[in-house]
């Protein structure tokens, strides 16, 4: 039987996956909500469908693995609203399901670390409804689920490069604050390890070795494009969003010991410095 991957809301984490299993012979299914992206989607080697019930469901009926990125809303987890009733008793062949949630259901340690055994106490509305999610997410009886805490993510495209040559970039200084973050690639490559060491019940943070002050990340890339780095704004003093704003309301460092012993994984990049020059290497690249 073809392992075949059911991606439910195939964005860029679930992408990263896809180009890891399509090489190694995998089917990979991946939903979008517009129909525009069918044909960019199947470019990619991905079968594209539409996130319909009927079209999920059946889906499900063939899927080996299943990978939820969908992040929930005011609503609740838009995929159980779509297929939850189906999934118990239309995906008899799963092996593996894992569940892309964030490190911001642990909320605000001032700087200090967390791990995988740190209660829950998310500050945010977000993070509570990931918190939400992940537990109607582990509630489906059989379903082997794996769940990942996410990092901050960047990656090719996803790096503050745009930003320092658009003249945007901001040095926003506000005392102990320390963010965890983590390649894309190498969230593929622990999903790839959990697949392959499949237990479920399992909850792995993902991140790298090095949490570390926005301001280090903006200054180290300017320095790689020879830029002059951006000068400090104090935090009081930022104009922001709210969005924005409400990510420097939690200060943490996350611990990624678990995905080292129990999934023998070796970052790719460990800390920010070697991850931004890899991503400024893939902007530069020739298409």
């Amino acid at each position: 039987m073809t392992n075949t991957l059911l991606s439910l809301g195939h964005g860029f984490s679930a992408s990263a996956l896809a180009d890891v299993l399509l090489p190694e012979g995998w089917q990979v299914i991946g939903t979008t909500r517009s129909a525009d992206k069918l044909e960019r989607l199947a470019a990619t080697g991905v079968t594209p469908i539409l996130w319909q019930a009927d079209a999920v469901a059946e889906a499900l009926e063939r899927a080996t693995h299943l990978l939820i990125s969908a992040a929930p809303d005011a609503e609740g987890d838009p995929a159980l609203r779509l297929i939850g009733p189906q999934i118990a008793r239309r995906a008899p062949a799963l092996k593996w399901a894992g569940y892309l949630s964030t490190t911001g259901v642990y909320g605000d340690h001032a700087g200090g670390w967390v791990d995988e055994e740190t209660p829950l106490a998310p500050s945010s509305r977000r993070g509570q409804m990931r918190v939400s999610a992940e537990q109607a997410w582990a509630g489906i009886p059989g379903l082997p689920l794996h769940i990942f805490r996410l990092a901050g993510i960047y990656g090719p495209g996803r790096g503050p490069f745009a930003k320092l040559r658009k003249g945007t970039a901001r040095r926003i200084i506000k005392p102990n604050q320390v963010f965890s973050r983590i390649h894309v690639e190498d969230i593929a490559q622990v999903l790839r390890a959990s697949i392959a060491r499949p237990k479920p019940g399992a909850i792995y943070n993902l991140c790298d070795d090095a949490p570390a002050p926005p301001q280090d990340v903006i200054a180290c890339a300017a320095e790689m494009l020879g830029m002059p780095v951006p000068p400090e704004v104090p935090f009081d003093e930022a104009e922001m969003s709210p969005m924005a704003r409400s990510f420097y309301g939690e200060s943490k460092r996350v611990s990624n010991t678990r995905i080292k012993k129990e999934l023998g994984v070796t970052l790719r990049y460990p800390d920010y410095q070697s991850a931004l020059a890899a991503i400024l290497a893939a902007e530069q690249a020739p298409e």
